[in-house]
């Protein structure tokens, strides 16, 4: 299974949650580290928008 999604390559949540609004986090992040799948079987990323960086699954995020 390859990753849909490249390093440097900028995505958007498909459904922010109230966590970001509240943060005031950009609505476009950046990949900065492809990981590997977790026990479901869906491979996740790592994403920044700013100082914020967290963990989403690739089913998490869409294409800028």
């Amino acid at each position: 299974m390859s990753h849909k999604f490249k390093i440097k390559q900028m995505v958007r949540l498909k459904q922010p949650g109230s966590a970001d609004a509240r943060m005031g986090s950009a609505d476009v992040y950046e990949i900065v580290r492809l990981m590997p799948a977790d026990q479901s079987g869906e491979l996740s990323y790592r994403i920044r928008s700013g100082s914020l960086e967290r963990a989403v699954r690739e089913s998490e995020i869409r294409n800028a």
